[in-house]
């Protein structure tokens, strides 16, 4: 499926016979929208009171649904497909889990979604009740899934859609490391993307189908990887790595569309705050001879759509006694991005993880080690709501306990800086200790130089052989993200600890207004 421009001579040449049959289909798309129904800050966490009545929010639900009307409207083949990761994000998600997003996606009438990891938060159960509830095909090409009853027969690789007459496959694609990021049980495998998207391309090409999209929940990175190793891709949506790819913002990470080779790779950001819209040309055996768009803002010159707005908060009323309650102060903004905080110490990273520290100090625990993926959002100035909390914080996660000597804690810190490049959510926010790395130096094999643990009021190297105290959360003690040394029944843990928003919140309470900074903990050589 060749990307070409037709020269005058061949297109004189095609119209000699028969008129060229150029197919023209717009790809609207959205990912890692994470519950976020309501509008959003700039800072990503919930709009404060009047700040969207004053334009100083974006996204949300009601939004996307005028600018999709409208886009629609402007086309006359669309469709709409999300790349992965509605599931998790706020309160929202923790009352409904997927039946929120089930109602909100059927009304937005999608055509397709692949499966993102965060869809594997609550395990296959949760995912199998959203996928019986909405009224497309949810997709996932590289993975397994025949030993797990609950989505063997269910969950299919790829799909065939129609629009105007022509015949669409849609693929879908997980990351990898689906099992270090969520919860998809024991009876789950998943693997290559490459080999995975290739087989289905095969398959749909064999049955006729020519234009085809892959649904990518595996990040920007692995994207461009497939597009290079695959043939007979015309378009990856992809998601994952919440990358804002644009023609006209100096904040992008690459061009909409990203070209490798003859694929288009597109991706908008994430949270609802863009509508993706790429328009394609096909021509009449299904190369793309065009492709071309811009992420649509969701800002607050896109109307809401007043019905969407009584209906969430109609479904908000639960939840608003906990969301509306103001916990603290802070004196400044912190900042949270993940752009930040999953390649370096961060003002969010140094105050979860103090947070985490002082709550088990006097159980005499030393060392608080963070993942930074599980930072979701930066907080704004001024007064702190726990609805606010729950954005940076929103995975239900306990504090877990636990003896590691000196050079597992090295191990971990390892792991922790293996992924840097791909802006994994690994990344260790830290308190207790310093660390430096060094990014020359291939993943695994020595990147951390020095570690130092405190000791009294200053630090000192650490001892490979002692035995210390540390805290984190469950999910990281049970060997996510990569932890797998933390994991196991000989650590004298204790992991039924306090929430950790909650711990969050009342560390920011004791410490109100907290003044968010960094301190160095973290050095990159």
């Amino acid at each position: 499926m060749m990307m070409r421009i037709l020269t005058s001579v061949a297109a004189l040449g095609l119209t000699a016979g028969m008129a060229a049959a150029d197919y023209n289909l717009t790809i609207l798309h959205t990912n890692d929208f994470h519950s976020r129904f309501e509008p959003v800050s700039k800072y990503d966490s919930g709009c404060r009171e009047g700040d969207n009545a004053e334009g100083k929010c974006f996204g949300g639900t009601a939004r996307l649904v005028t600018a999709i009307a409208d886009a629609r409207a402007r086309s006359n083949n669309s469709i709409l497909v999300d790349g992965g990761d509605q599931f998790q994000g706020s309160l929202f998600y923790t009352y409904y889990k997927g039946k929120m997003a089930a109602e909100f996606m059927n009304k937005l009438a999608y055509d397709g979604m692949t499966v993102g990891n965060h869809e594997f938060d609550d395990g296959p159960e949760v995912l199998r009740g959203f996928m019986d509830s909405v009224d497309f095909p949810i997709l996932m090409s590289n993975a397994d899934v025949s030993a797990e009853p609950t989505l063997a027969g269910v969950l299919n690789k790829s799909t065939v859609i129609e629009r105007g007459g022509e015949k669409i496959g849609l693929i879908g694609l997980t990351p990898e490391d689906t099992h270090d990021l969520a919860s998809p049980g024991k009876n789950i495998t998943f693997g290559d993307p490459v080999a995975a998207v290739q087989a289905e391309v095969d398959r749909l090409t064999a049955e006729g189908v020519n234009k085809i999209i892959v649904l990518s929940h595996s990040g920007y990175v692995v994207d461009q990887k497939v597009a290079a190793e695959t043939t007979g891709v015309d378009v990856i949506v992809g998601g994952h790595s919440n990358s804002y790819l644009s023609n006209v913002s100096d904040r992008a990470v690459g061009p909409y569309p990203t070209m490798v080779n003859d694929t288009a790779i597109v991706q908008a950001y994430a949270y609802g705050k863009f509508l993706g819209e790429l328009n394609v040309t096909f021509d009449d055996a299904g190369n793309v001879i065009q492709a071309s768009g811009e992420p649509l803002s969701m800002d607050a010159s896109v109307a809401e759509d007043e019905d969407t707005v009584a209906r969430i908060a109609e479904l908000g009323t639960p939840l608003d006694e906990i969301r509306t309650k103001v916990v603290a102060e802070s004196a400044e903004a912190i900042n949270g991005d993940r752009a930040t905080c999953r390649i370096q110490e961060c003002q969010m990273g140094n105050l979860v993880a103090d947070a985490m520290l002082a709550r088990v100090k006097d159980q005499g625990v030393t060392i608080a080690i963070a993942n930074s993926g599980g930072i979701r959002a930066s907080m704004e100035s001024g007064e702190v709501t726990m609805g606010e909390v729950l954005s940076v914080l929103p995975f239900q996660n306990t504090l877990s306990t636990f003896e590691l000597d000196g050079a597992t804690l090295v191990a971990a810190l390892e792991n922790g800086v293996s992924q840097v490049e791909e802006v994994k959510g690994r990344f260790p926010q830290v308190a207790g200790l310093k660390f430096s790395w060094d990014a020359s130096v291939a993943a695994g094999e020595g990147r951390i130089q020095d570690v130092m643990v405190a000791d009294g009021d200053s630090f000192v190297a650490v001892d490979p052989a002692k035995t210390y105290m540390v805290v984190t959360n469950n999910y990281v003690r049970g060997g996510g993200d990569g932890y797998k040394m933390f994991s196991g029944d000989d650590k004298n843990a204790y992991d039924f600890g306090p929430d950790l928003a909650d711990v969050l919140a009342e560390y920011m309470a004791a410490n109100s207004p907290y003044k968010p900074y960094v301190d160095g903990r973290i050095e990159q050589k």
